[in-house]
């Protein structure tokens, strides 16, 4: 497995807009389509990284305790699926409903958003606030494949915990840690 941390956008950076496919509606969303009342994570995953695999019921469980309290959740996978084809969009949609995943999981075809994004790794987490502005980016907690510890997302949460309370997200922010994102050559 490739180690491959996040780039760490900096704080206060404006989510870029996308307009990208939805493989679980089948229809094409944009941010202001997909965004939340009080905030917006951006998270880039894919099918077949095992730090994702890792992750994935964490990740639906976060979605289930904060999309009530006004947070969007938007998944993006952006690996190239000429080389990595169980990343493709067919499998996307069937990987979302396996796993139960309550948010859309857009496809990025042209890598273009995750380049506006500065992502990294797989997976890879951008907390926006109300105003679309970056508030934390980095690990969803210190859970690895392998190292015995369990999926809490205790960093994202506490983020999220402080965004939502109205007091500033702590700046020291550990980079996520995961696969690298499958660029085209």
């Amino acid at each position: 497995m490739a180690r491959t941390a996040s780039n760490m956008l900096p704080l206060g950076t404006s989510a870029p807009n996308f307009s990208l496919p939805d493989t679980v509606s089948d229809r094409i969303m944009n941010l202001e389509d997909s965004k939340g009342s009080a905030g917006t994570l951006i998270m880039f995953i894919c099918n077949h990284c095992p730090f994702v695999k890792h992750v994935n019921q964490g990740l639906v469980q976060l979605a289930k305790d904060y999309e009530e309290k006004g947070i969007g959740f938007i998944a993006i996978s952006s690996n190239d699926i000429e080389n990595y084809p169980q990343d493709g969009p067919a499998l996307m949609k069937v990987n979302a409903k396996d796993e139960g995943f309550t948010f859309p999981y857009l496809y990025d075809a042209t890598q273009e958003v995750a380049r506006d994004y500065d992502a990294a790794c797989t997976p890879d987490f951008f907390l926006f606030n109300s105003e679309l502005k970056l508030v934390y980016r980095g690990q969803l907690d210190d859970s690895r494949p392998g190292n015995g510890l369990p999926v809490t997302g205790a960093d994202l949460r506490n983020a999220l915990d402080q965004m939502l309370a109205g007091m500033p997200v702590d700046a020291d922010q550990k980079p996520s840690i995961g696969c690298n994102i499958k660029w085209k050559m």
